[in-house]
């Protein structure tokens, strides 16, 4: 897989070709700068380190900076590694989003939002008990029965509970992107992805 690191903007919309309102979410792709270059002969597997949005010099690891020195570039956050490119790229090399072509579908993978605590009728889409009446006063949004009496006097692991809620990985397939704006290097994809604005994500292109 090829492709870049991006960070979240916002969403919006944009209207086709046969005026339909389409919400899409835009994305700030690159510039990502190759700060290592993987090899057979010395890694055993071939891929391409890029590094993505600039840090403060003081709030890196003196080895990460000796690391960004060597590539000719500043303190960056966020480091991944891609393989399967289709051109054969340079250490050093700075990547940006007209890599992507207009139209083309690619995985957008991110972290999703953070929910908290949550009960059972937010985090599975439990219904609750419908009537208030017969006594149902403070049990609108209770689960109900978890587990089995004398046997096997326990809760089956799996259960559907309260608990936290969000903050995974999560990947969305197929992303059509809409439009690219290369000389801001922002890319406009069809639909919603992970995480708040501001969160950084990893787009794919499965060659």
């Amino acid at each position: 897989m090829s492709g870049l690191i991006g960070k979240k903007i916002g969403m919006t919309s944009i209207y086709d070709a046969s005026g339909k309102n389409i919400p899409c979410t835009v994305i700030e792709a690159g510039p990502c700068v190759i700060t290592q270059v993987r090899t057979l002969e010395n890694d055993g597997y071939e891929a391409i380190q890029l590094a993505f949005d600039d840090k403060k010099e003081k709030n890196t690891p003196k080895a990460l900076i000796g690391h960004f020195t060597k590539a000719n570039t500043t303190p960056k956050r966020i480091l991944k590694e891609f393989s399967r490119f289709e051109e054969r790229k340079k250490f050093g090399d700075v990547l940006k989003a007209d890599i992507f072509i207009e139209g083309e579908f690619i995985d957008v993978s991110g972290t999703s939002k953070g929910k908290g605590f949550q009960g059972v009728v937010k985090r599975h889409g439990f219904s609750g008990v419908g009537g208030s009446t017969h006594g149902q006063h403070d049990r609108l949004r209770a689960p109900g029965s978890v587990g089995a009496s004398s046997w096997p006097s326990r809760v089956f692991k799996g259960m559907r509970m309260a608990g936290r809620m969000g903050g995974n990985k999560v990947k969305i397939i197929n992303s059509q992107i809409l439009k690219i704006i290369p000389e801001k290097n922002l890319i406009i994809v069809k639909g919603s992805v992970p995480g708040p604005s501001g969160s950084y994500l990893i787009l794919e292109r499965w060659n």
